[in-house]
């Protein structure tokens, strides 16, 4: 049986912690609590994979007090969750020098494999063939890698959280178009990165 605070949006729970429910606060961490640390793991990478804890905690103290500044007329929480989780993570990436990650194969996941196979519009000869696309899917890991922090962190942001374009250039402070352009640069190096792989994976 559902308690009341599951049957809550994301939006709701915040209003009811705001107005002093620390249950509410409760419910929002346990349903964000793997897909948010999952987020920062991947923005921060292997290199800094012993700082995603403290990144990540920091990430929830940033929300409890940055409280009074969400505001649900203003765009989805999980947009404003993942831009200050977004935001922590590239600052820990340029104090730290780093600014390349490395993924593993934890960080695979069906989901991922089937964006993959959308976006590339290409299906190996035998595409039920999960070991296959399991070694594409590291491969367009290794893509992500090379991205530029800034694209890299907006990528995920958009295709892992959902947030649109409108929302993460209102969440970022940034401009419209150049947001947008950081996807568009994302997605064209991700695509030409991984055709070449399958490719060459396909060739005689």
């Amino acid at each position: 049986m559902q308690t009341r605070h599951q049957t809550m949006s994301d939006e709701e729970l915040m209003q009811a912690y705001c107005r002093g429910d620390a249950l509410a606060f409760d419910a929002l961490y346990a349903r964000h609590e793997a897909a948010l640390y999952r987020f920062v793991r991947r923005v921060l990478g292997q290199a800094l994979a012993a700082q995603a804890d403290e990144v990540f905690q920091d990430c929830w103290l940033r929300l409890v007090h940055s409280r009074s500044s969400f505001s649900a007329d203003a765009g989805k929480w999980k947009t404003w969750a993942y831009t200050i989780a977004h935001n922590l993570a590239l600052d820990r990436l340029r104090t730290s020098g780093r600014e390349l990650s490395v993924y593993t194969d934890d960080d695979l996941g069906n989901d991922r494999l089937e964006w993959l196979q959308h976006k590339l519009d290409m299906h190996h000869s035998s595409a039920e063939d999960t070991a296959f696309w399991r070694a594409a899917g590291r491969q367009l890991l290794q893509c992500l890698e090379a991205l530029p922090p800034a694209q890299r962190a907006v990528f995920l942001q958009h295709h892992e959280d959902g947030a649109t374009v409108e929302e993460l250039a209102r969440a970022l402070n940034a401009g419209f178009e150049t947001v947008k352009s950081r996807l568009r640069y994302a997605l064209a190096k991700l695509r030409g990165c991984m055709q070449g792989y399958l490719q060459a994976w396909e060739a005689p």
